[in-house]
């Protein structure tokens, strides 16, 4: 009888790495979004890459090579293996014996793999196991050595690009970086140049601020941006024969196809920056001049900065917290994409995610992991849509239920019924303003009478940049446009002091550092839900909401200019309303 195969979580707690609720954490964690349990307490940080490697390799009985021992593999055996293959299957050749081709690889199961292999190389196979945070990097090591030609064009370039790109690329400390399981201190000076350029942009990013990272191929040049505080900026070039190379390592490094050029992809990367795990999330779109790379930066701190420091003003915060704790209705936030919908939404949930609450969401993706809140990754290829996990939802008898965006019909009736029938529902909409949600639910073909009834609030919000504290000055010539614009007159000059951006060290000579929210809240009233049943027009009901005490968009922008915690700029830029495009030009 063969002797029973031990479970991955009992080793590592037989080695000690783990401990009982940190196996129960990621049992319930892998069961849910239906992963291996070794990739989730690495993900979760309680195990290593290696560690869960070597548990596997006492698992299946398999040798275990460590790739971090630079004479684990001779430097020969790369070339018993085709490079296409080598990249295709991340496997690693280690010897040939006998006919026997002996290869590295960081999944024992993967059978269809072993046989696609036997296939291809007609010969036997057999198999030793690795951590695949190693054997991504060896691989990438072989593709700066193997490929001679692409070495010997972009090596001196590269090298000059790193000098170039300035003081802010040459502080990057490239030990600094490091894969989920691999040591992060490690010193990089042997990797390939594109490694280290990749590495370096990375960290650079994340130590500015950055909210993304654009990599730009045209036909001459790569053009290599970062977006901090909602505003793209162009840092130099990346040296346009070294595009591939560069996008081939993303690729790798988020676990996309390298050869597939033609559809789009997407992926996520997560590293361990100065002490401190980020995820990426990557996307790879075809267009004419090669492939472009956009990876978004998620920070884990980003999405529970409280409510307190959202920036809504007392009045605001004070109803927003009362709505919120309604036992049922729909709460919707509204605005366009990149306008902290889903950081607003988050800090909501973490002020009702207590033990006598269950609370079930449904995200396309799922960006950040909250304990105690039930989250749900929403898949169209499998038909796991919106409206479908939420029906789901309503079986799972929650008391908070957040669906990441109300997009059809469909989802806007399941979250309608939701809401009537005794759940408290936050969502989204891409909408320019609160009272355009209402019309906007009515033009998908959701009945004016369930919009009236089930609607509690709607808050749309926008994202504006804050002065520096170190570098802003008084204003001492406004342009008279602008402060019409934002309904500031002369009597508030001469009561308060209006700021203009300077710009130094310290905000990279932007003259702003962070961004903080600006609100428009309509809370729900008799006059209103019967506006919204009637199918009035969207000024009639934005005049109502008005009336009724609504604060808008730019009227809280002009209370934050008067604050002297932005501009006038600032608010005329991202504010969307009649004569913004005509100021920006005179301001330009």
């Amino acid at each position: 009888m063969s002797r029973k195969r031990r479970k991955l979580g009992e080793i590592l707690k037989r080695w000690g790495l783990v401990s009982d609720d940190q196996l129960e954490e990621a049992a319930r964690v892998a069961t849910g979004s239906n992963r291996r349990i070794g990739e989730v307490l690495v993900e979760m940080g309680h195990a290593s890459e290696v560690d869960v490697a070597k548990a596997l390799a006492s698992q299946f009985d398999m040798e275990f090579i460590d790739l971090s021992d630079p004479d684990a593999i001779s430097a020969d055996a790369a070339n018993l293996i085709p490079m296409d293959l080598i990249k295709k299957y991340l496997v690693v050749p280690v010897s040939r014996t006998n006919g026997k081709l002996k290869v590295l690889v960081s999944d024992p199961m993967d059978l269809v793999m072993l046989d696609n292999l036997r296939f291809r190389l007609n010969c036997e196979i057999e198999t030793a196991l690795g951590a695949r945070g190693q054997i991504k990097e060896h691989i990438d090591k072989l593709l700066g050595e193997t490929d001679s030609e692409l070495q010997k064009m972009t090596r001196d370039m590269t090298m000059d690009a790193e000098v170039e790109a300035g003081s802010q690329l040459d502080a990057v400390d490239p030990g600094a970086v490091g894969v989920v399981g691999v040591e992060s201190g490690t010193d990089d000076s042997g990797q390939a140049p594109v490694i280290r350029l990749v590495n370096k942009i990375i960290v650079e990013a994340v130590r500015t601020r950055a909210s993304d990272i654009h990599i730009e191929p045209f036909e001459q040049r790569v053009r290599l941006r970062y977006r901090i505080d909602g505003v793209c900026h162009e840092l130099d070039p990346i040296p346009k024969v070294t595009q591939n190379a560069v996008i081939a390592r993303l690729k790798v490094m988020a676990g996309m196809k390298i050869q597939e050029k033609r559809v789009p992809q997407d992926g996520r990367i997560k590293m361990k920056i100065d002490d401190e795990v980020i995820d990426f999330r990557c996307s790879a779109c075809p267009a004419y001049h090669g492939e472009s790379m956009v990876m978004r930066i998620l920070r884990p701190e980003s999405a529970r900065i409280g409510l307190s420091n959202l920036g809504m003003r007392d009045d605001t915060l004070e109803t927003f917290q009362r709505i919120i704790k309604r036992p049922n209705g729909i709460f919707l936030v509204t605005g366009p994409t990149g306008s902290g919908k889903t950081t607003t939404l988050y800090s909501a949930l973490d002020v009702l995610n207590r033990p006598d609450r269950k609370i079930i969401t449904a995200e396309d993706p799922v960006e950040y992991n909250f304990k105690g809140i039930n989250q749900c990754q929403i898949n169209e290829q499998i038909d796991l849509s919106f409206a479908r996990i939420l029906r789901a939802m309503l079986r799972q008898a929650p008391n908070v239920i957040l669906v990441g965006e109300i997009r059809d019909r469909e989802v806007g009736e399941v979250a309608v019924q939701a809401a009537l029938t005794g759940h408290l529902v936050f969502s989204t909409l891409h909408t320019n303003d609160a009272a355009s949600a209402i019309t906007r639910l009515i033009d998908m073909g959701v009945k004016p009478f369930l919009v009236a009834s089930s609607i509690q609030a709607v808050l749309a919000q926008r994202l504006v940049r804050i002065l520096c504290p170190k570098c802003k000055a008084p204003e001492t010539a406004p342009n008279p446009r602008l402060l019409r614009l934002c309904g500031i007159e002369r009597s508030d000059l001469e009561r308060f002091t209006l700021y203009r951006a300077v710009g130094c060290r310290h905000c990279a000579n932007t003259g702003y550092r962070g961004r903080r929210g600006v609100y428009e809240l309509m809370v729900m009233n008799p006059e209103l839900r019967e506006l919204a049943f009637k199918r009035s027009p969207l000024g009639q009901i934005r005049a109502a909401a008005i009336g009724a005490g609504m604060r808008s968009l730019l009227g809280d922008g002009k209370l934050k200019i008067l604050d002297g915690e932005t501009t006038i700029d600032e608010v005329a830029r991202i504010t969307q309303v009649e004569g913004v495009v005509d100021v920006e030009e005179d301001v330009a």
